[in-house]
């Protein structure tokens, strides 16, 4: 090709792919709201396979997640949220965190119309909480009754007391995953309220408190 054809090369394919948005500091952090991707009706729900009578989730069961609450301020101003141990980091350049919710879930919609959301990462002394948050199918059921939480900073969102940490975010894109939706959420504001606590984890179907002294 020589070096004028592959400098030509160069320049058509900078100008094909500009570069991406420099990444905007907590200290400027302002939600977006970006158009989210909607399951269309005619995407049906996956079939069950042979692997859907329990041997997935046993054997998957045997991953241990920490446990959280994923939560927002609807549009007639009154928290939502679930509990979710999905919850995982994704990328640090641009800060993004990942959680997936069930396609079937009645409070992610009303996170979704908010395009913001906080997690609250629950300690091990925090199961009734997680318990509340936990009950799906809820309409009506006011799942913040007797649960102390504060606004976060950029989203307004619940963070919930006693958490050992929260990360507020503004939704950054949404995937279908089978049965679930995968949610990408672009980091604005975070930081830990509880050094001394342990978490709260998800075990073989059940909700347990850990650690004891840390391995590093």
């Amino acid at each position: 090709m020589g070096h004028e054809g592959m400098a030509l090369a160069a320049i058509r394919y900078l100008r094909a792919n500009p570069a991406p948005e420099p990444y905007q500091p907590a200290e400027s952090y302002q939600p977006a709201r970006p158009a989210l991707r909607a399951v269309r009706p005619d995407e049906r729900m996956p079939e069950a396979g042979d692997l859907a009578d329990g041997l997935l989730r046993s054997v998957l069961g045997h991953f241990c997640t920490g446990v959280t609450v994923v939560s927002a301020i609807a549009e007639d101003a009154t928290p939502v949220g679930f509990a979710c141990q999905s919850f995982s980091s994704l990328s640090l350049d641009p800060p993004l965190v990942s959680f997936s919710v069930a396609r079937s879930s009645a409070s992610w919609p009303r996170i979704a119309r908010a395009g913001t959301f906080c997690v609250s990462i629950l300690a091990a002394d925090q199961l009734p909480v997680c318990r509340a948050f936990a009950v799906s199918g809820a309409t009506g059921v006011d799942k913040f009754a007797g649960v102390d939480w504060t606004p976060a900073p950029g989203s307004g969102a619940p963070r919930l007391a006693g958490a050992l940490a929260w990360v507020d975010c503004a939704i950054h894109a949404v995937h279908t995953g089978g049965d679930h939706l995968i949610v990408l959420g672009r980091v604005g504001a975070l930081a830990v309220n509880r050094e001394e606590a342990g978490p709260l984890l998800f075990y073989r179907g059940g909700l347990r408190g850990g650690f004891g002294e840390l391995t590093r």
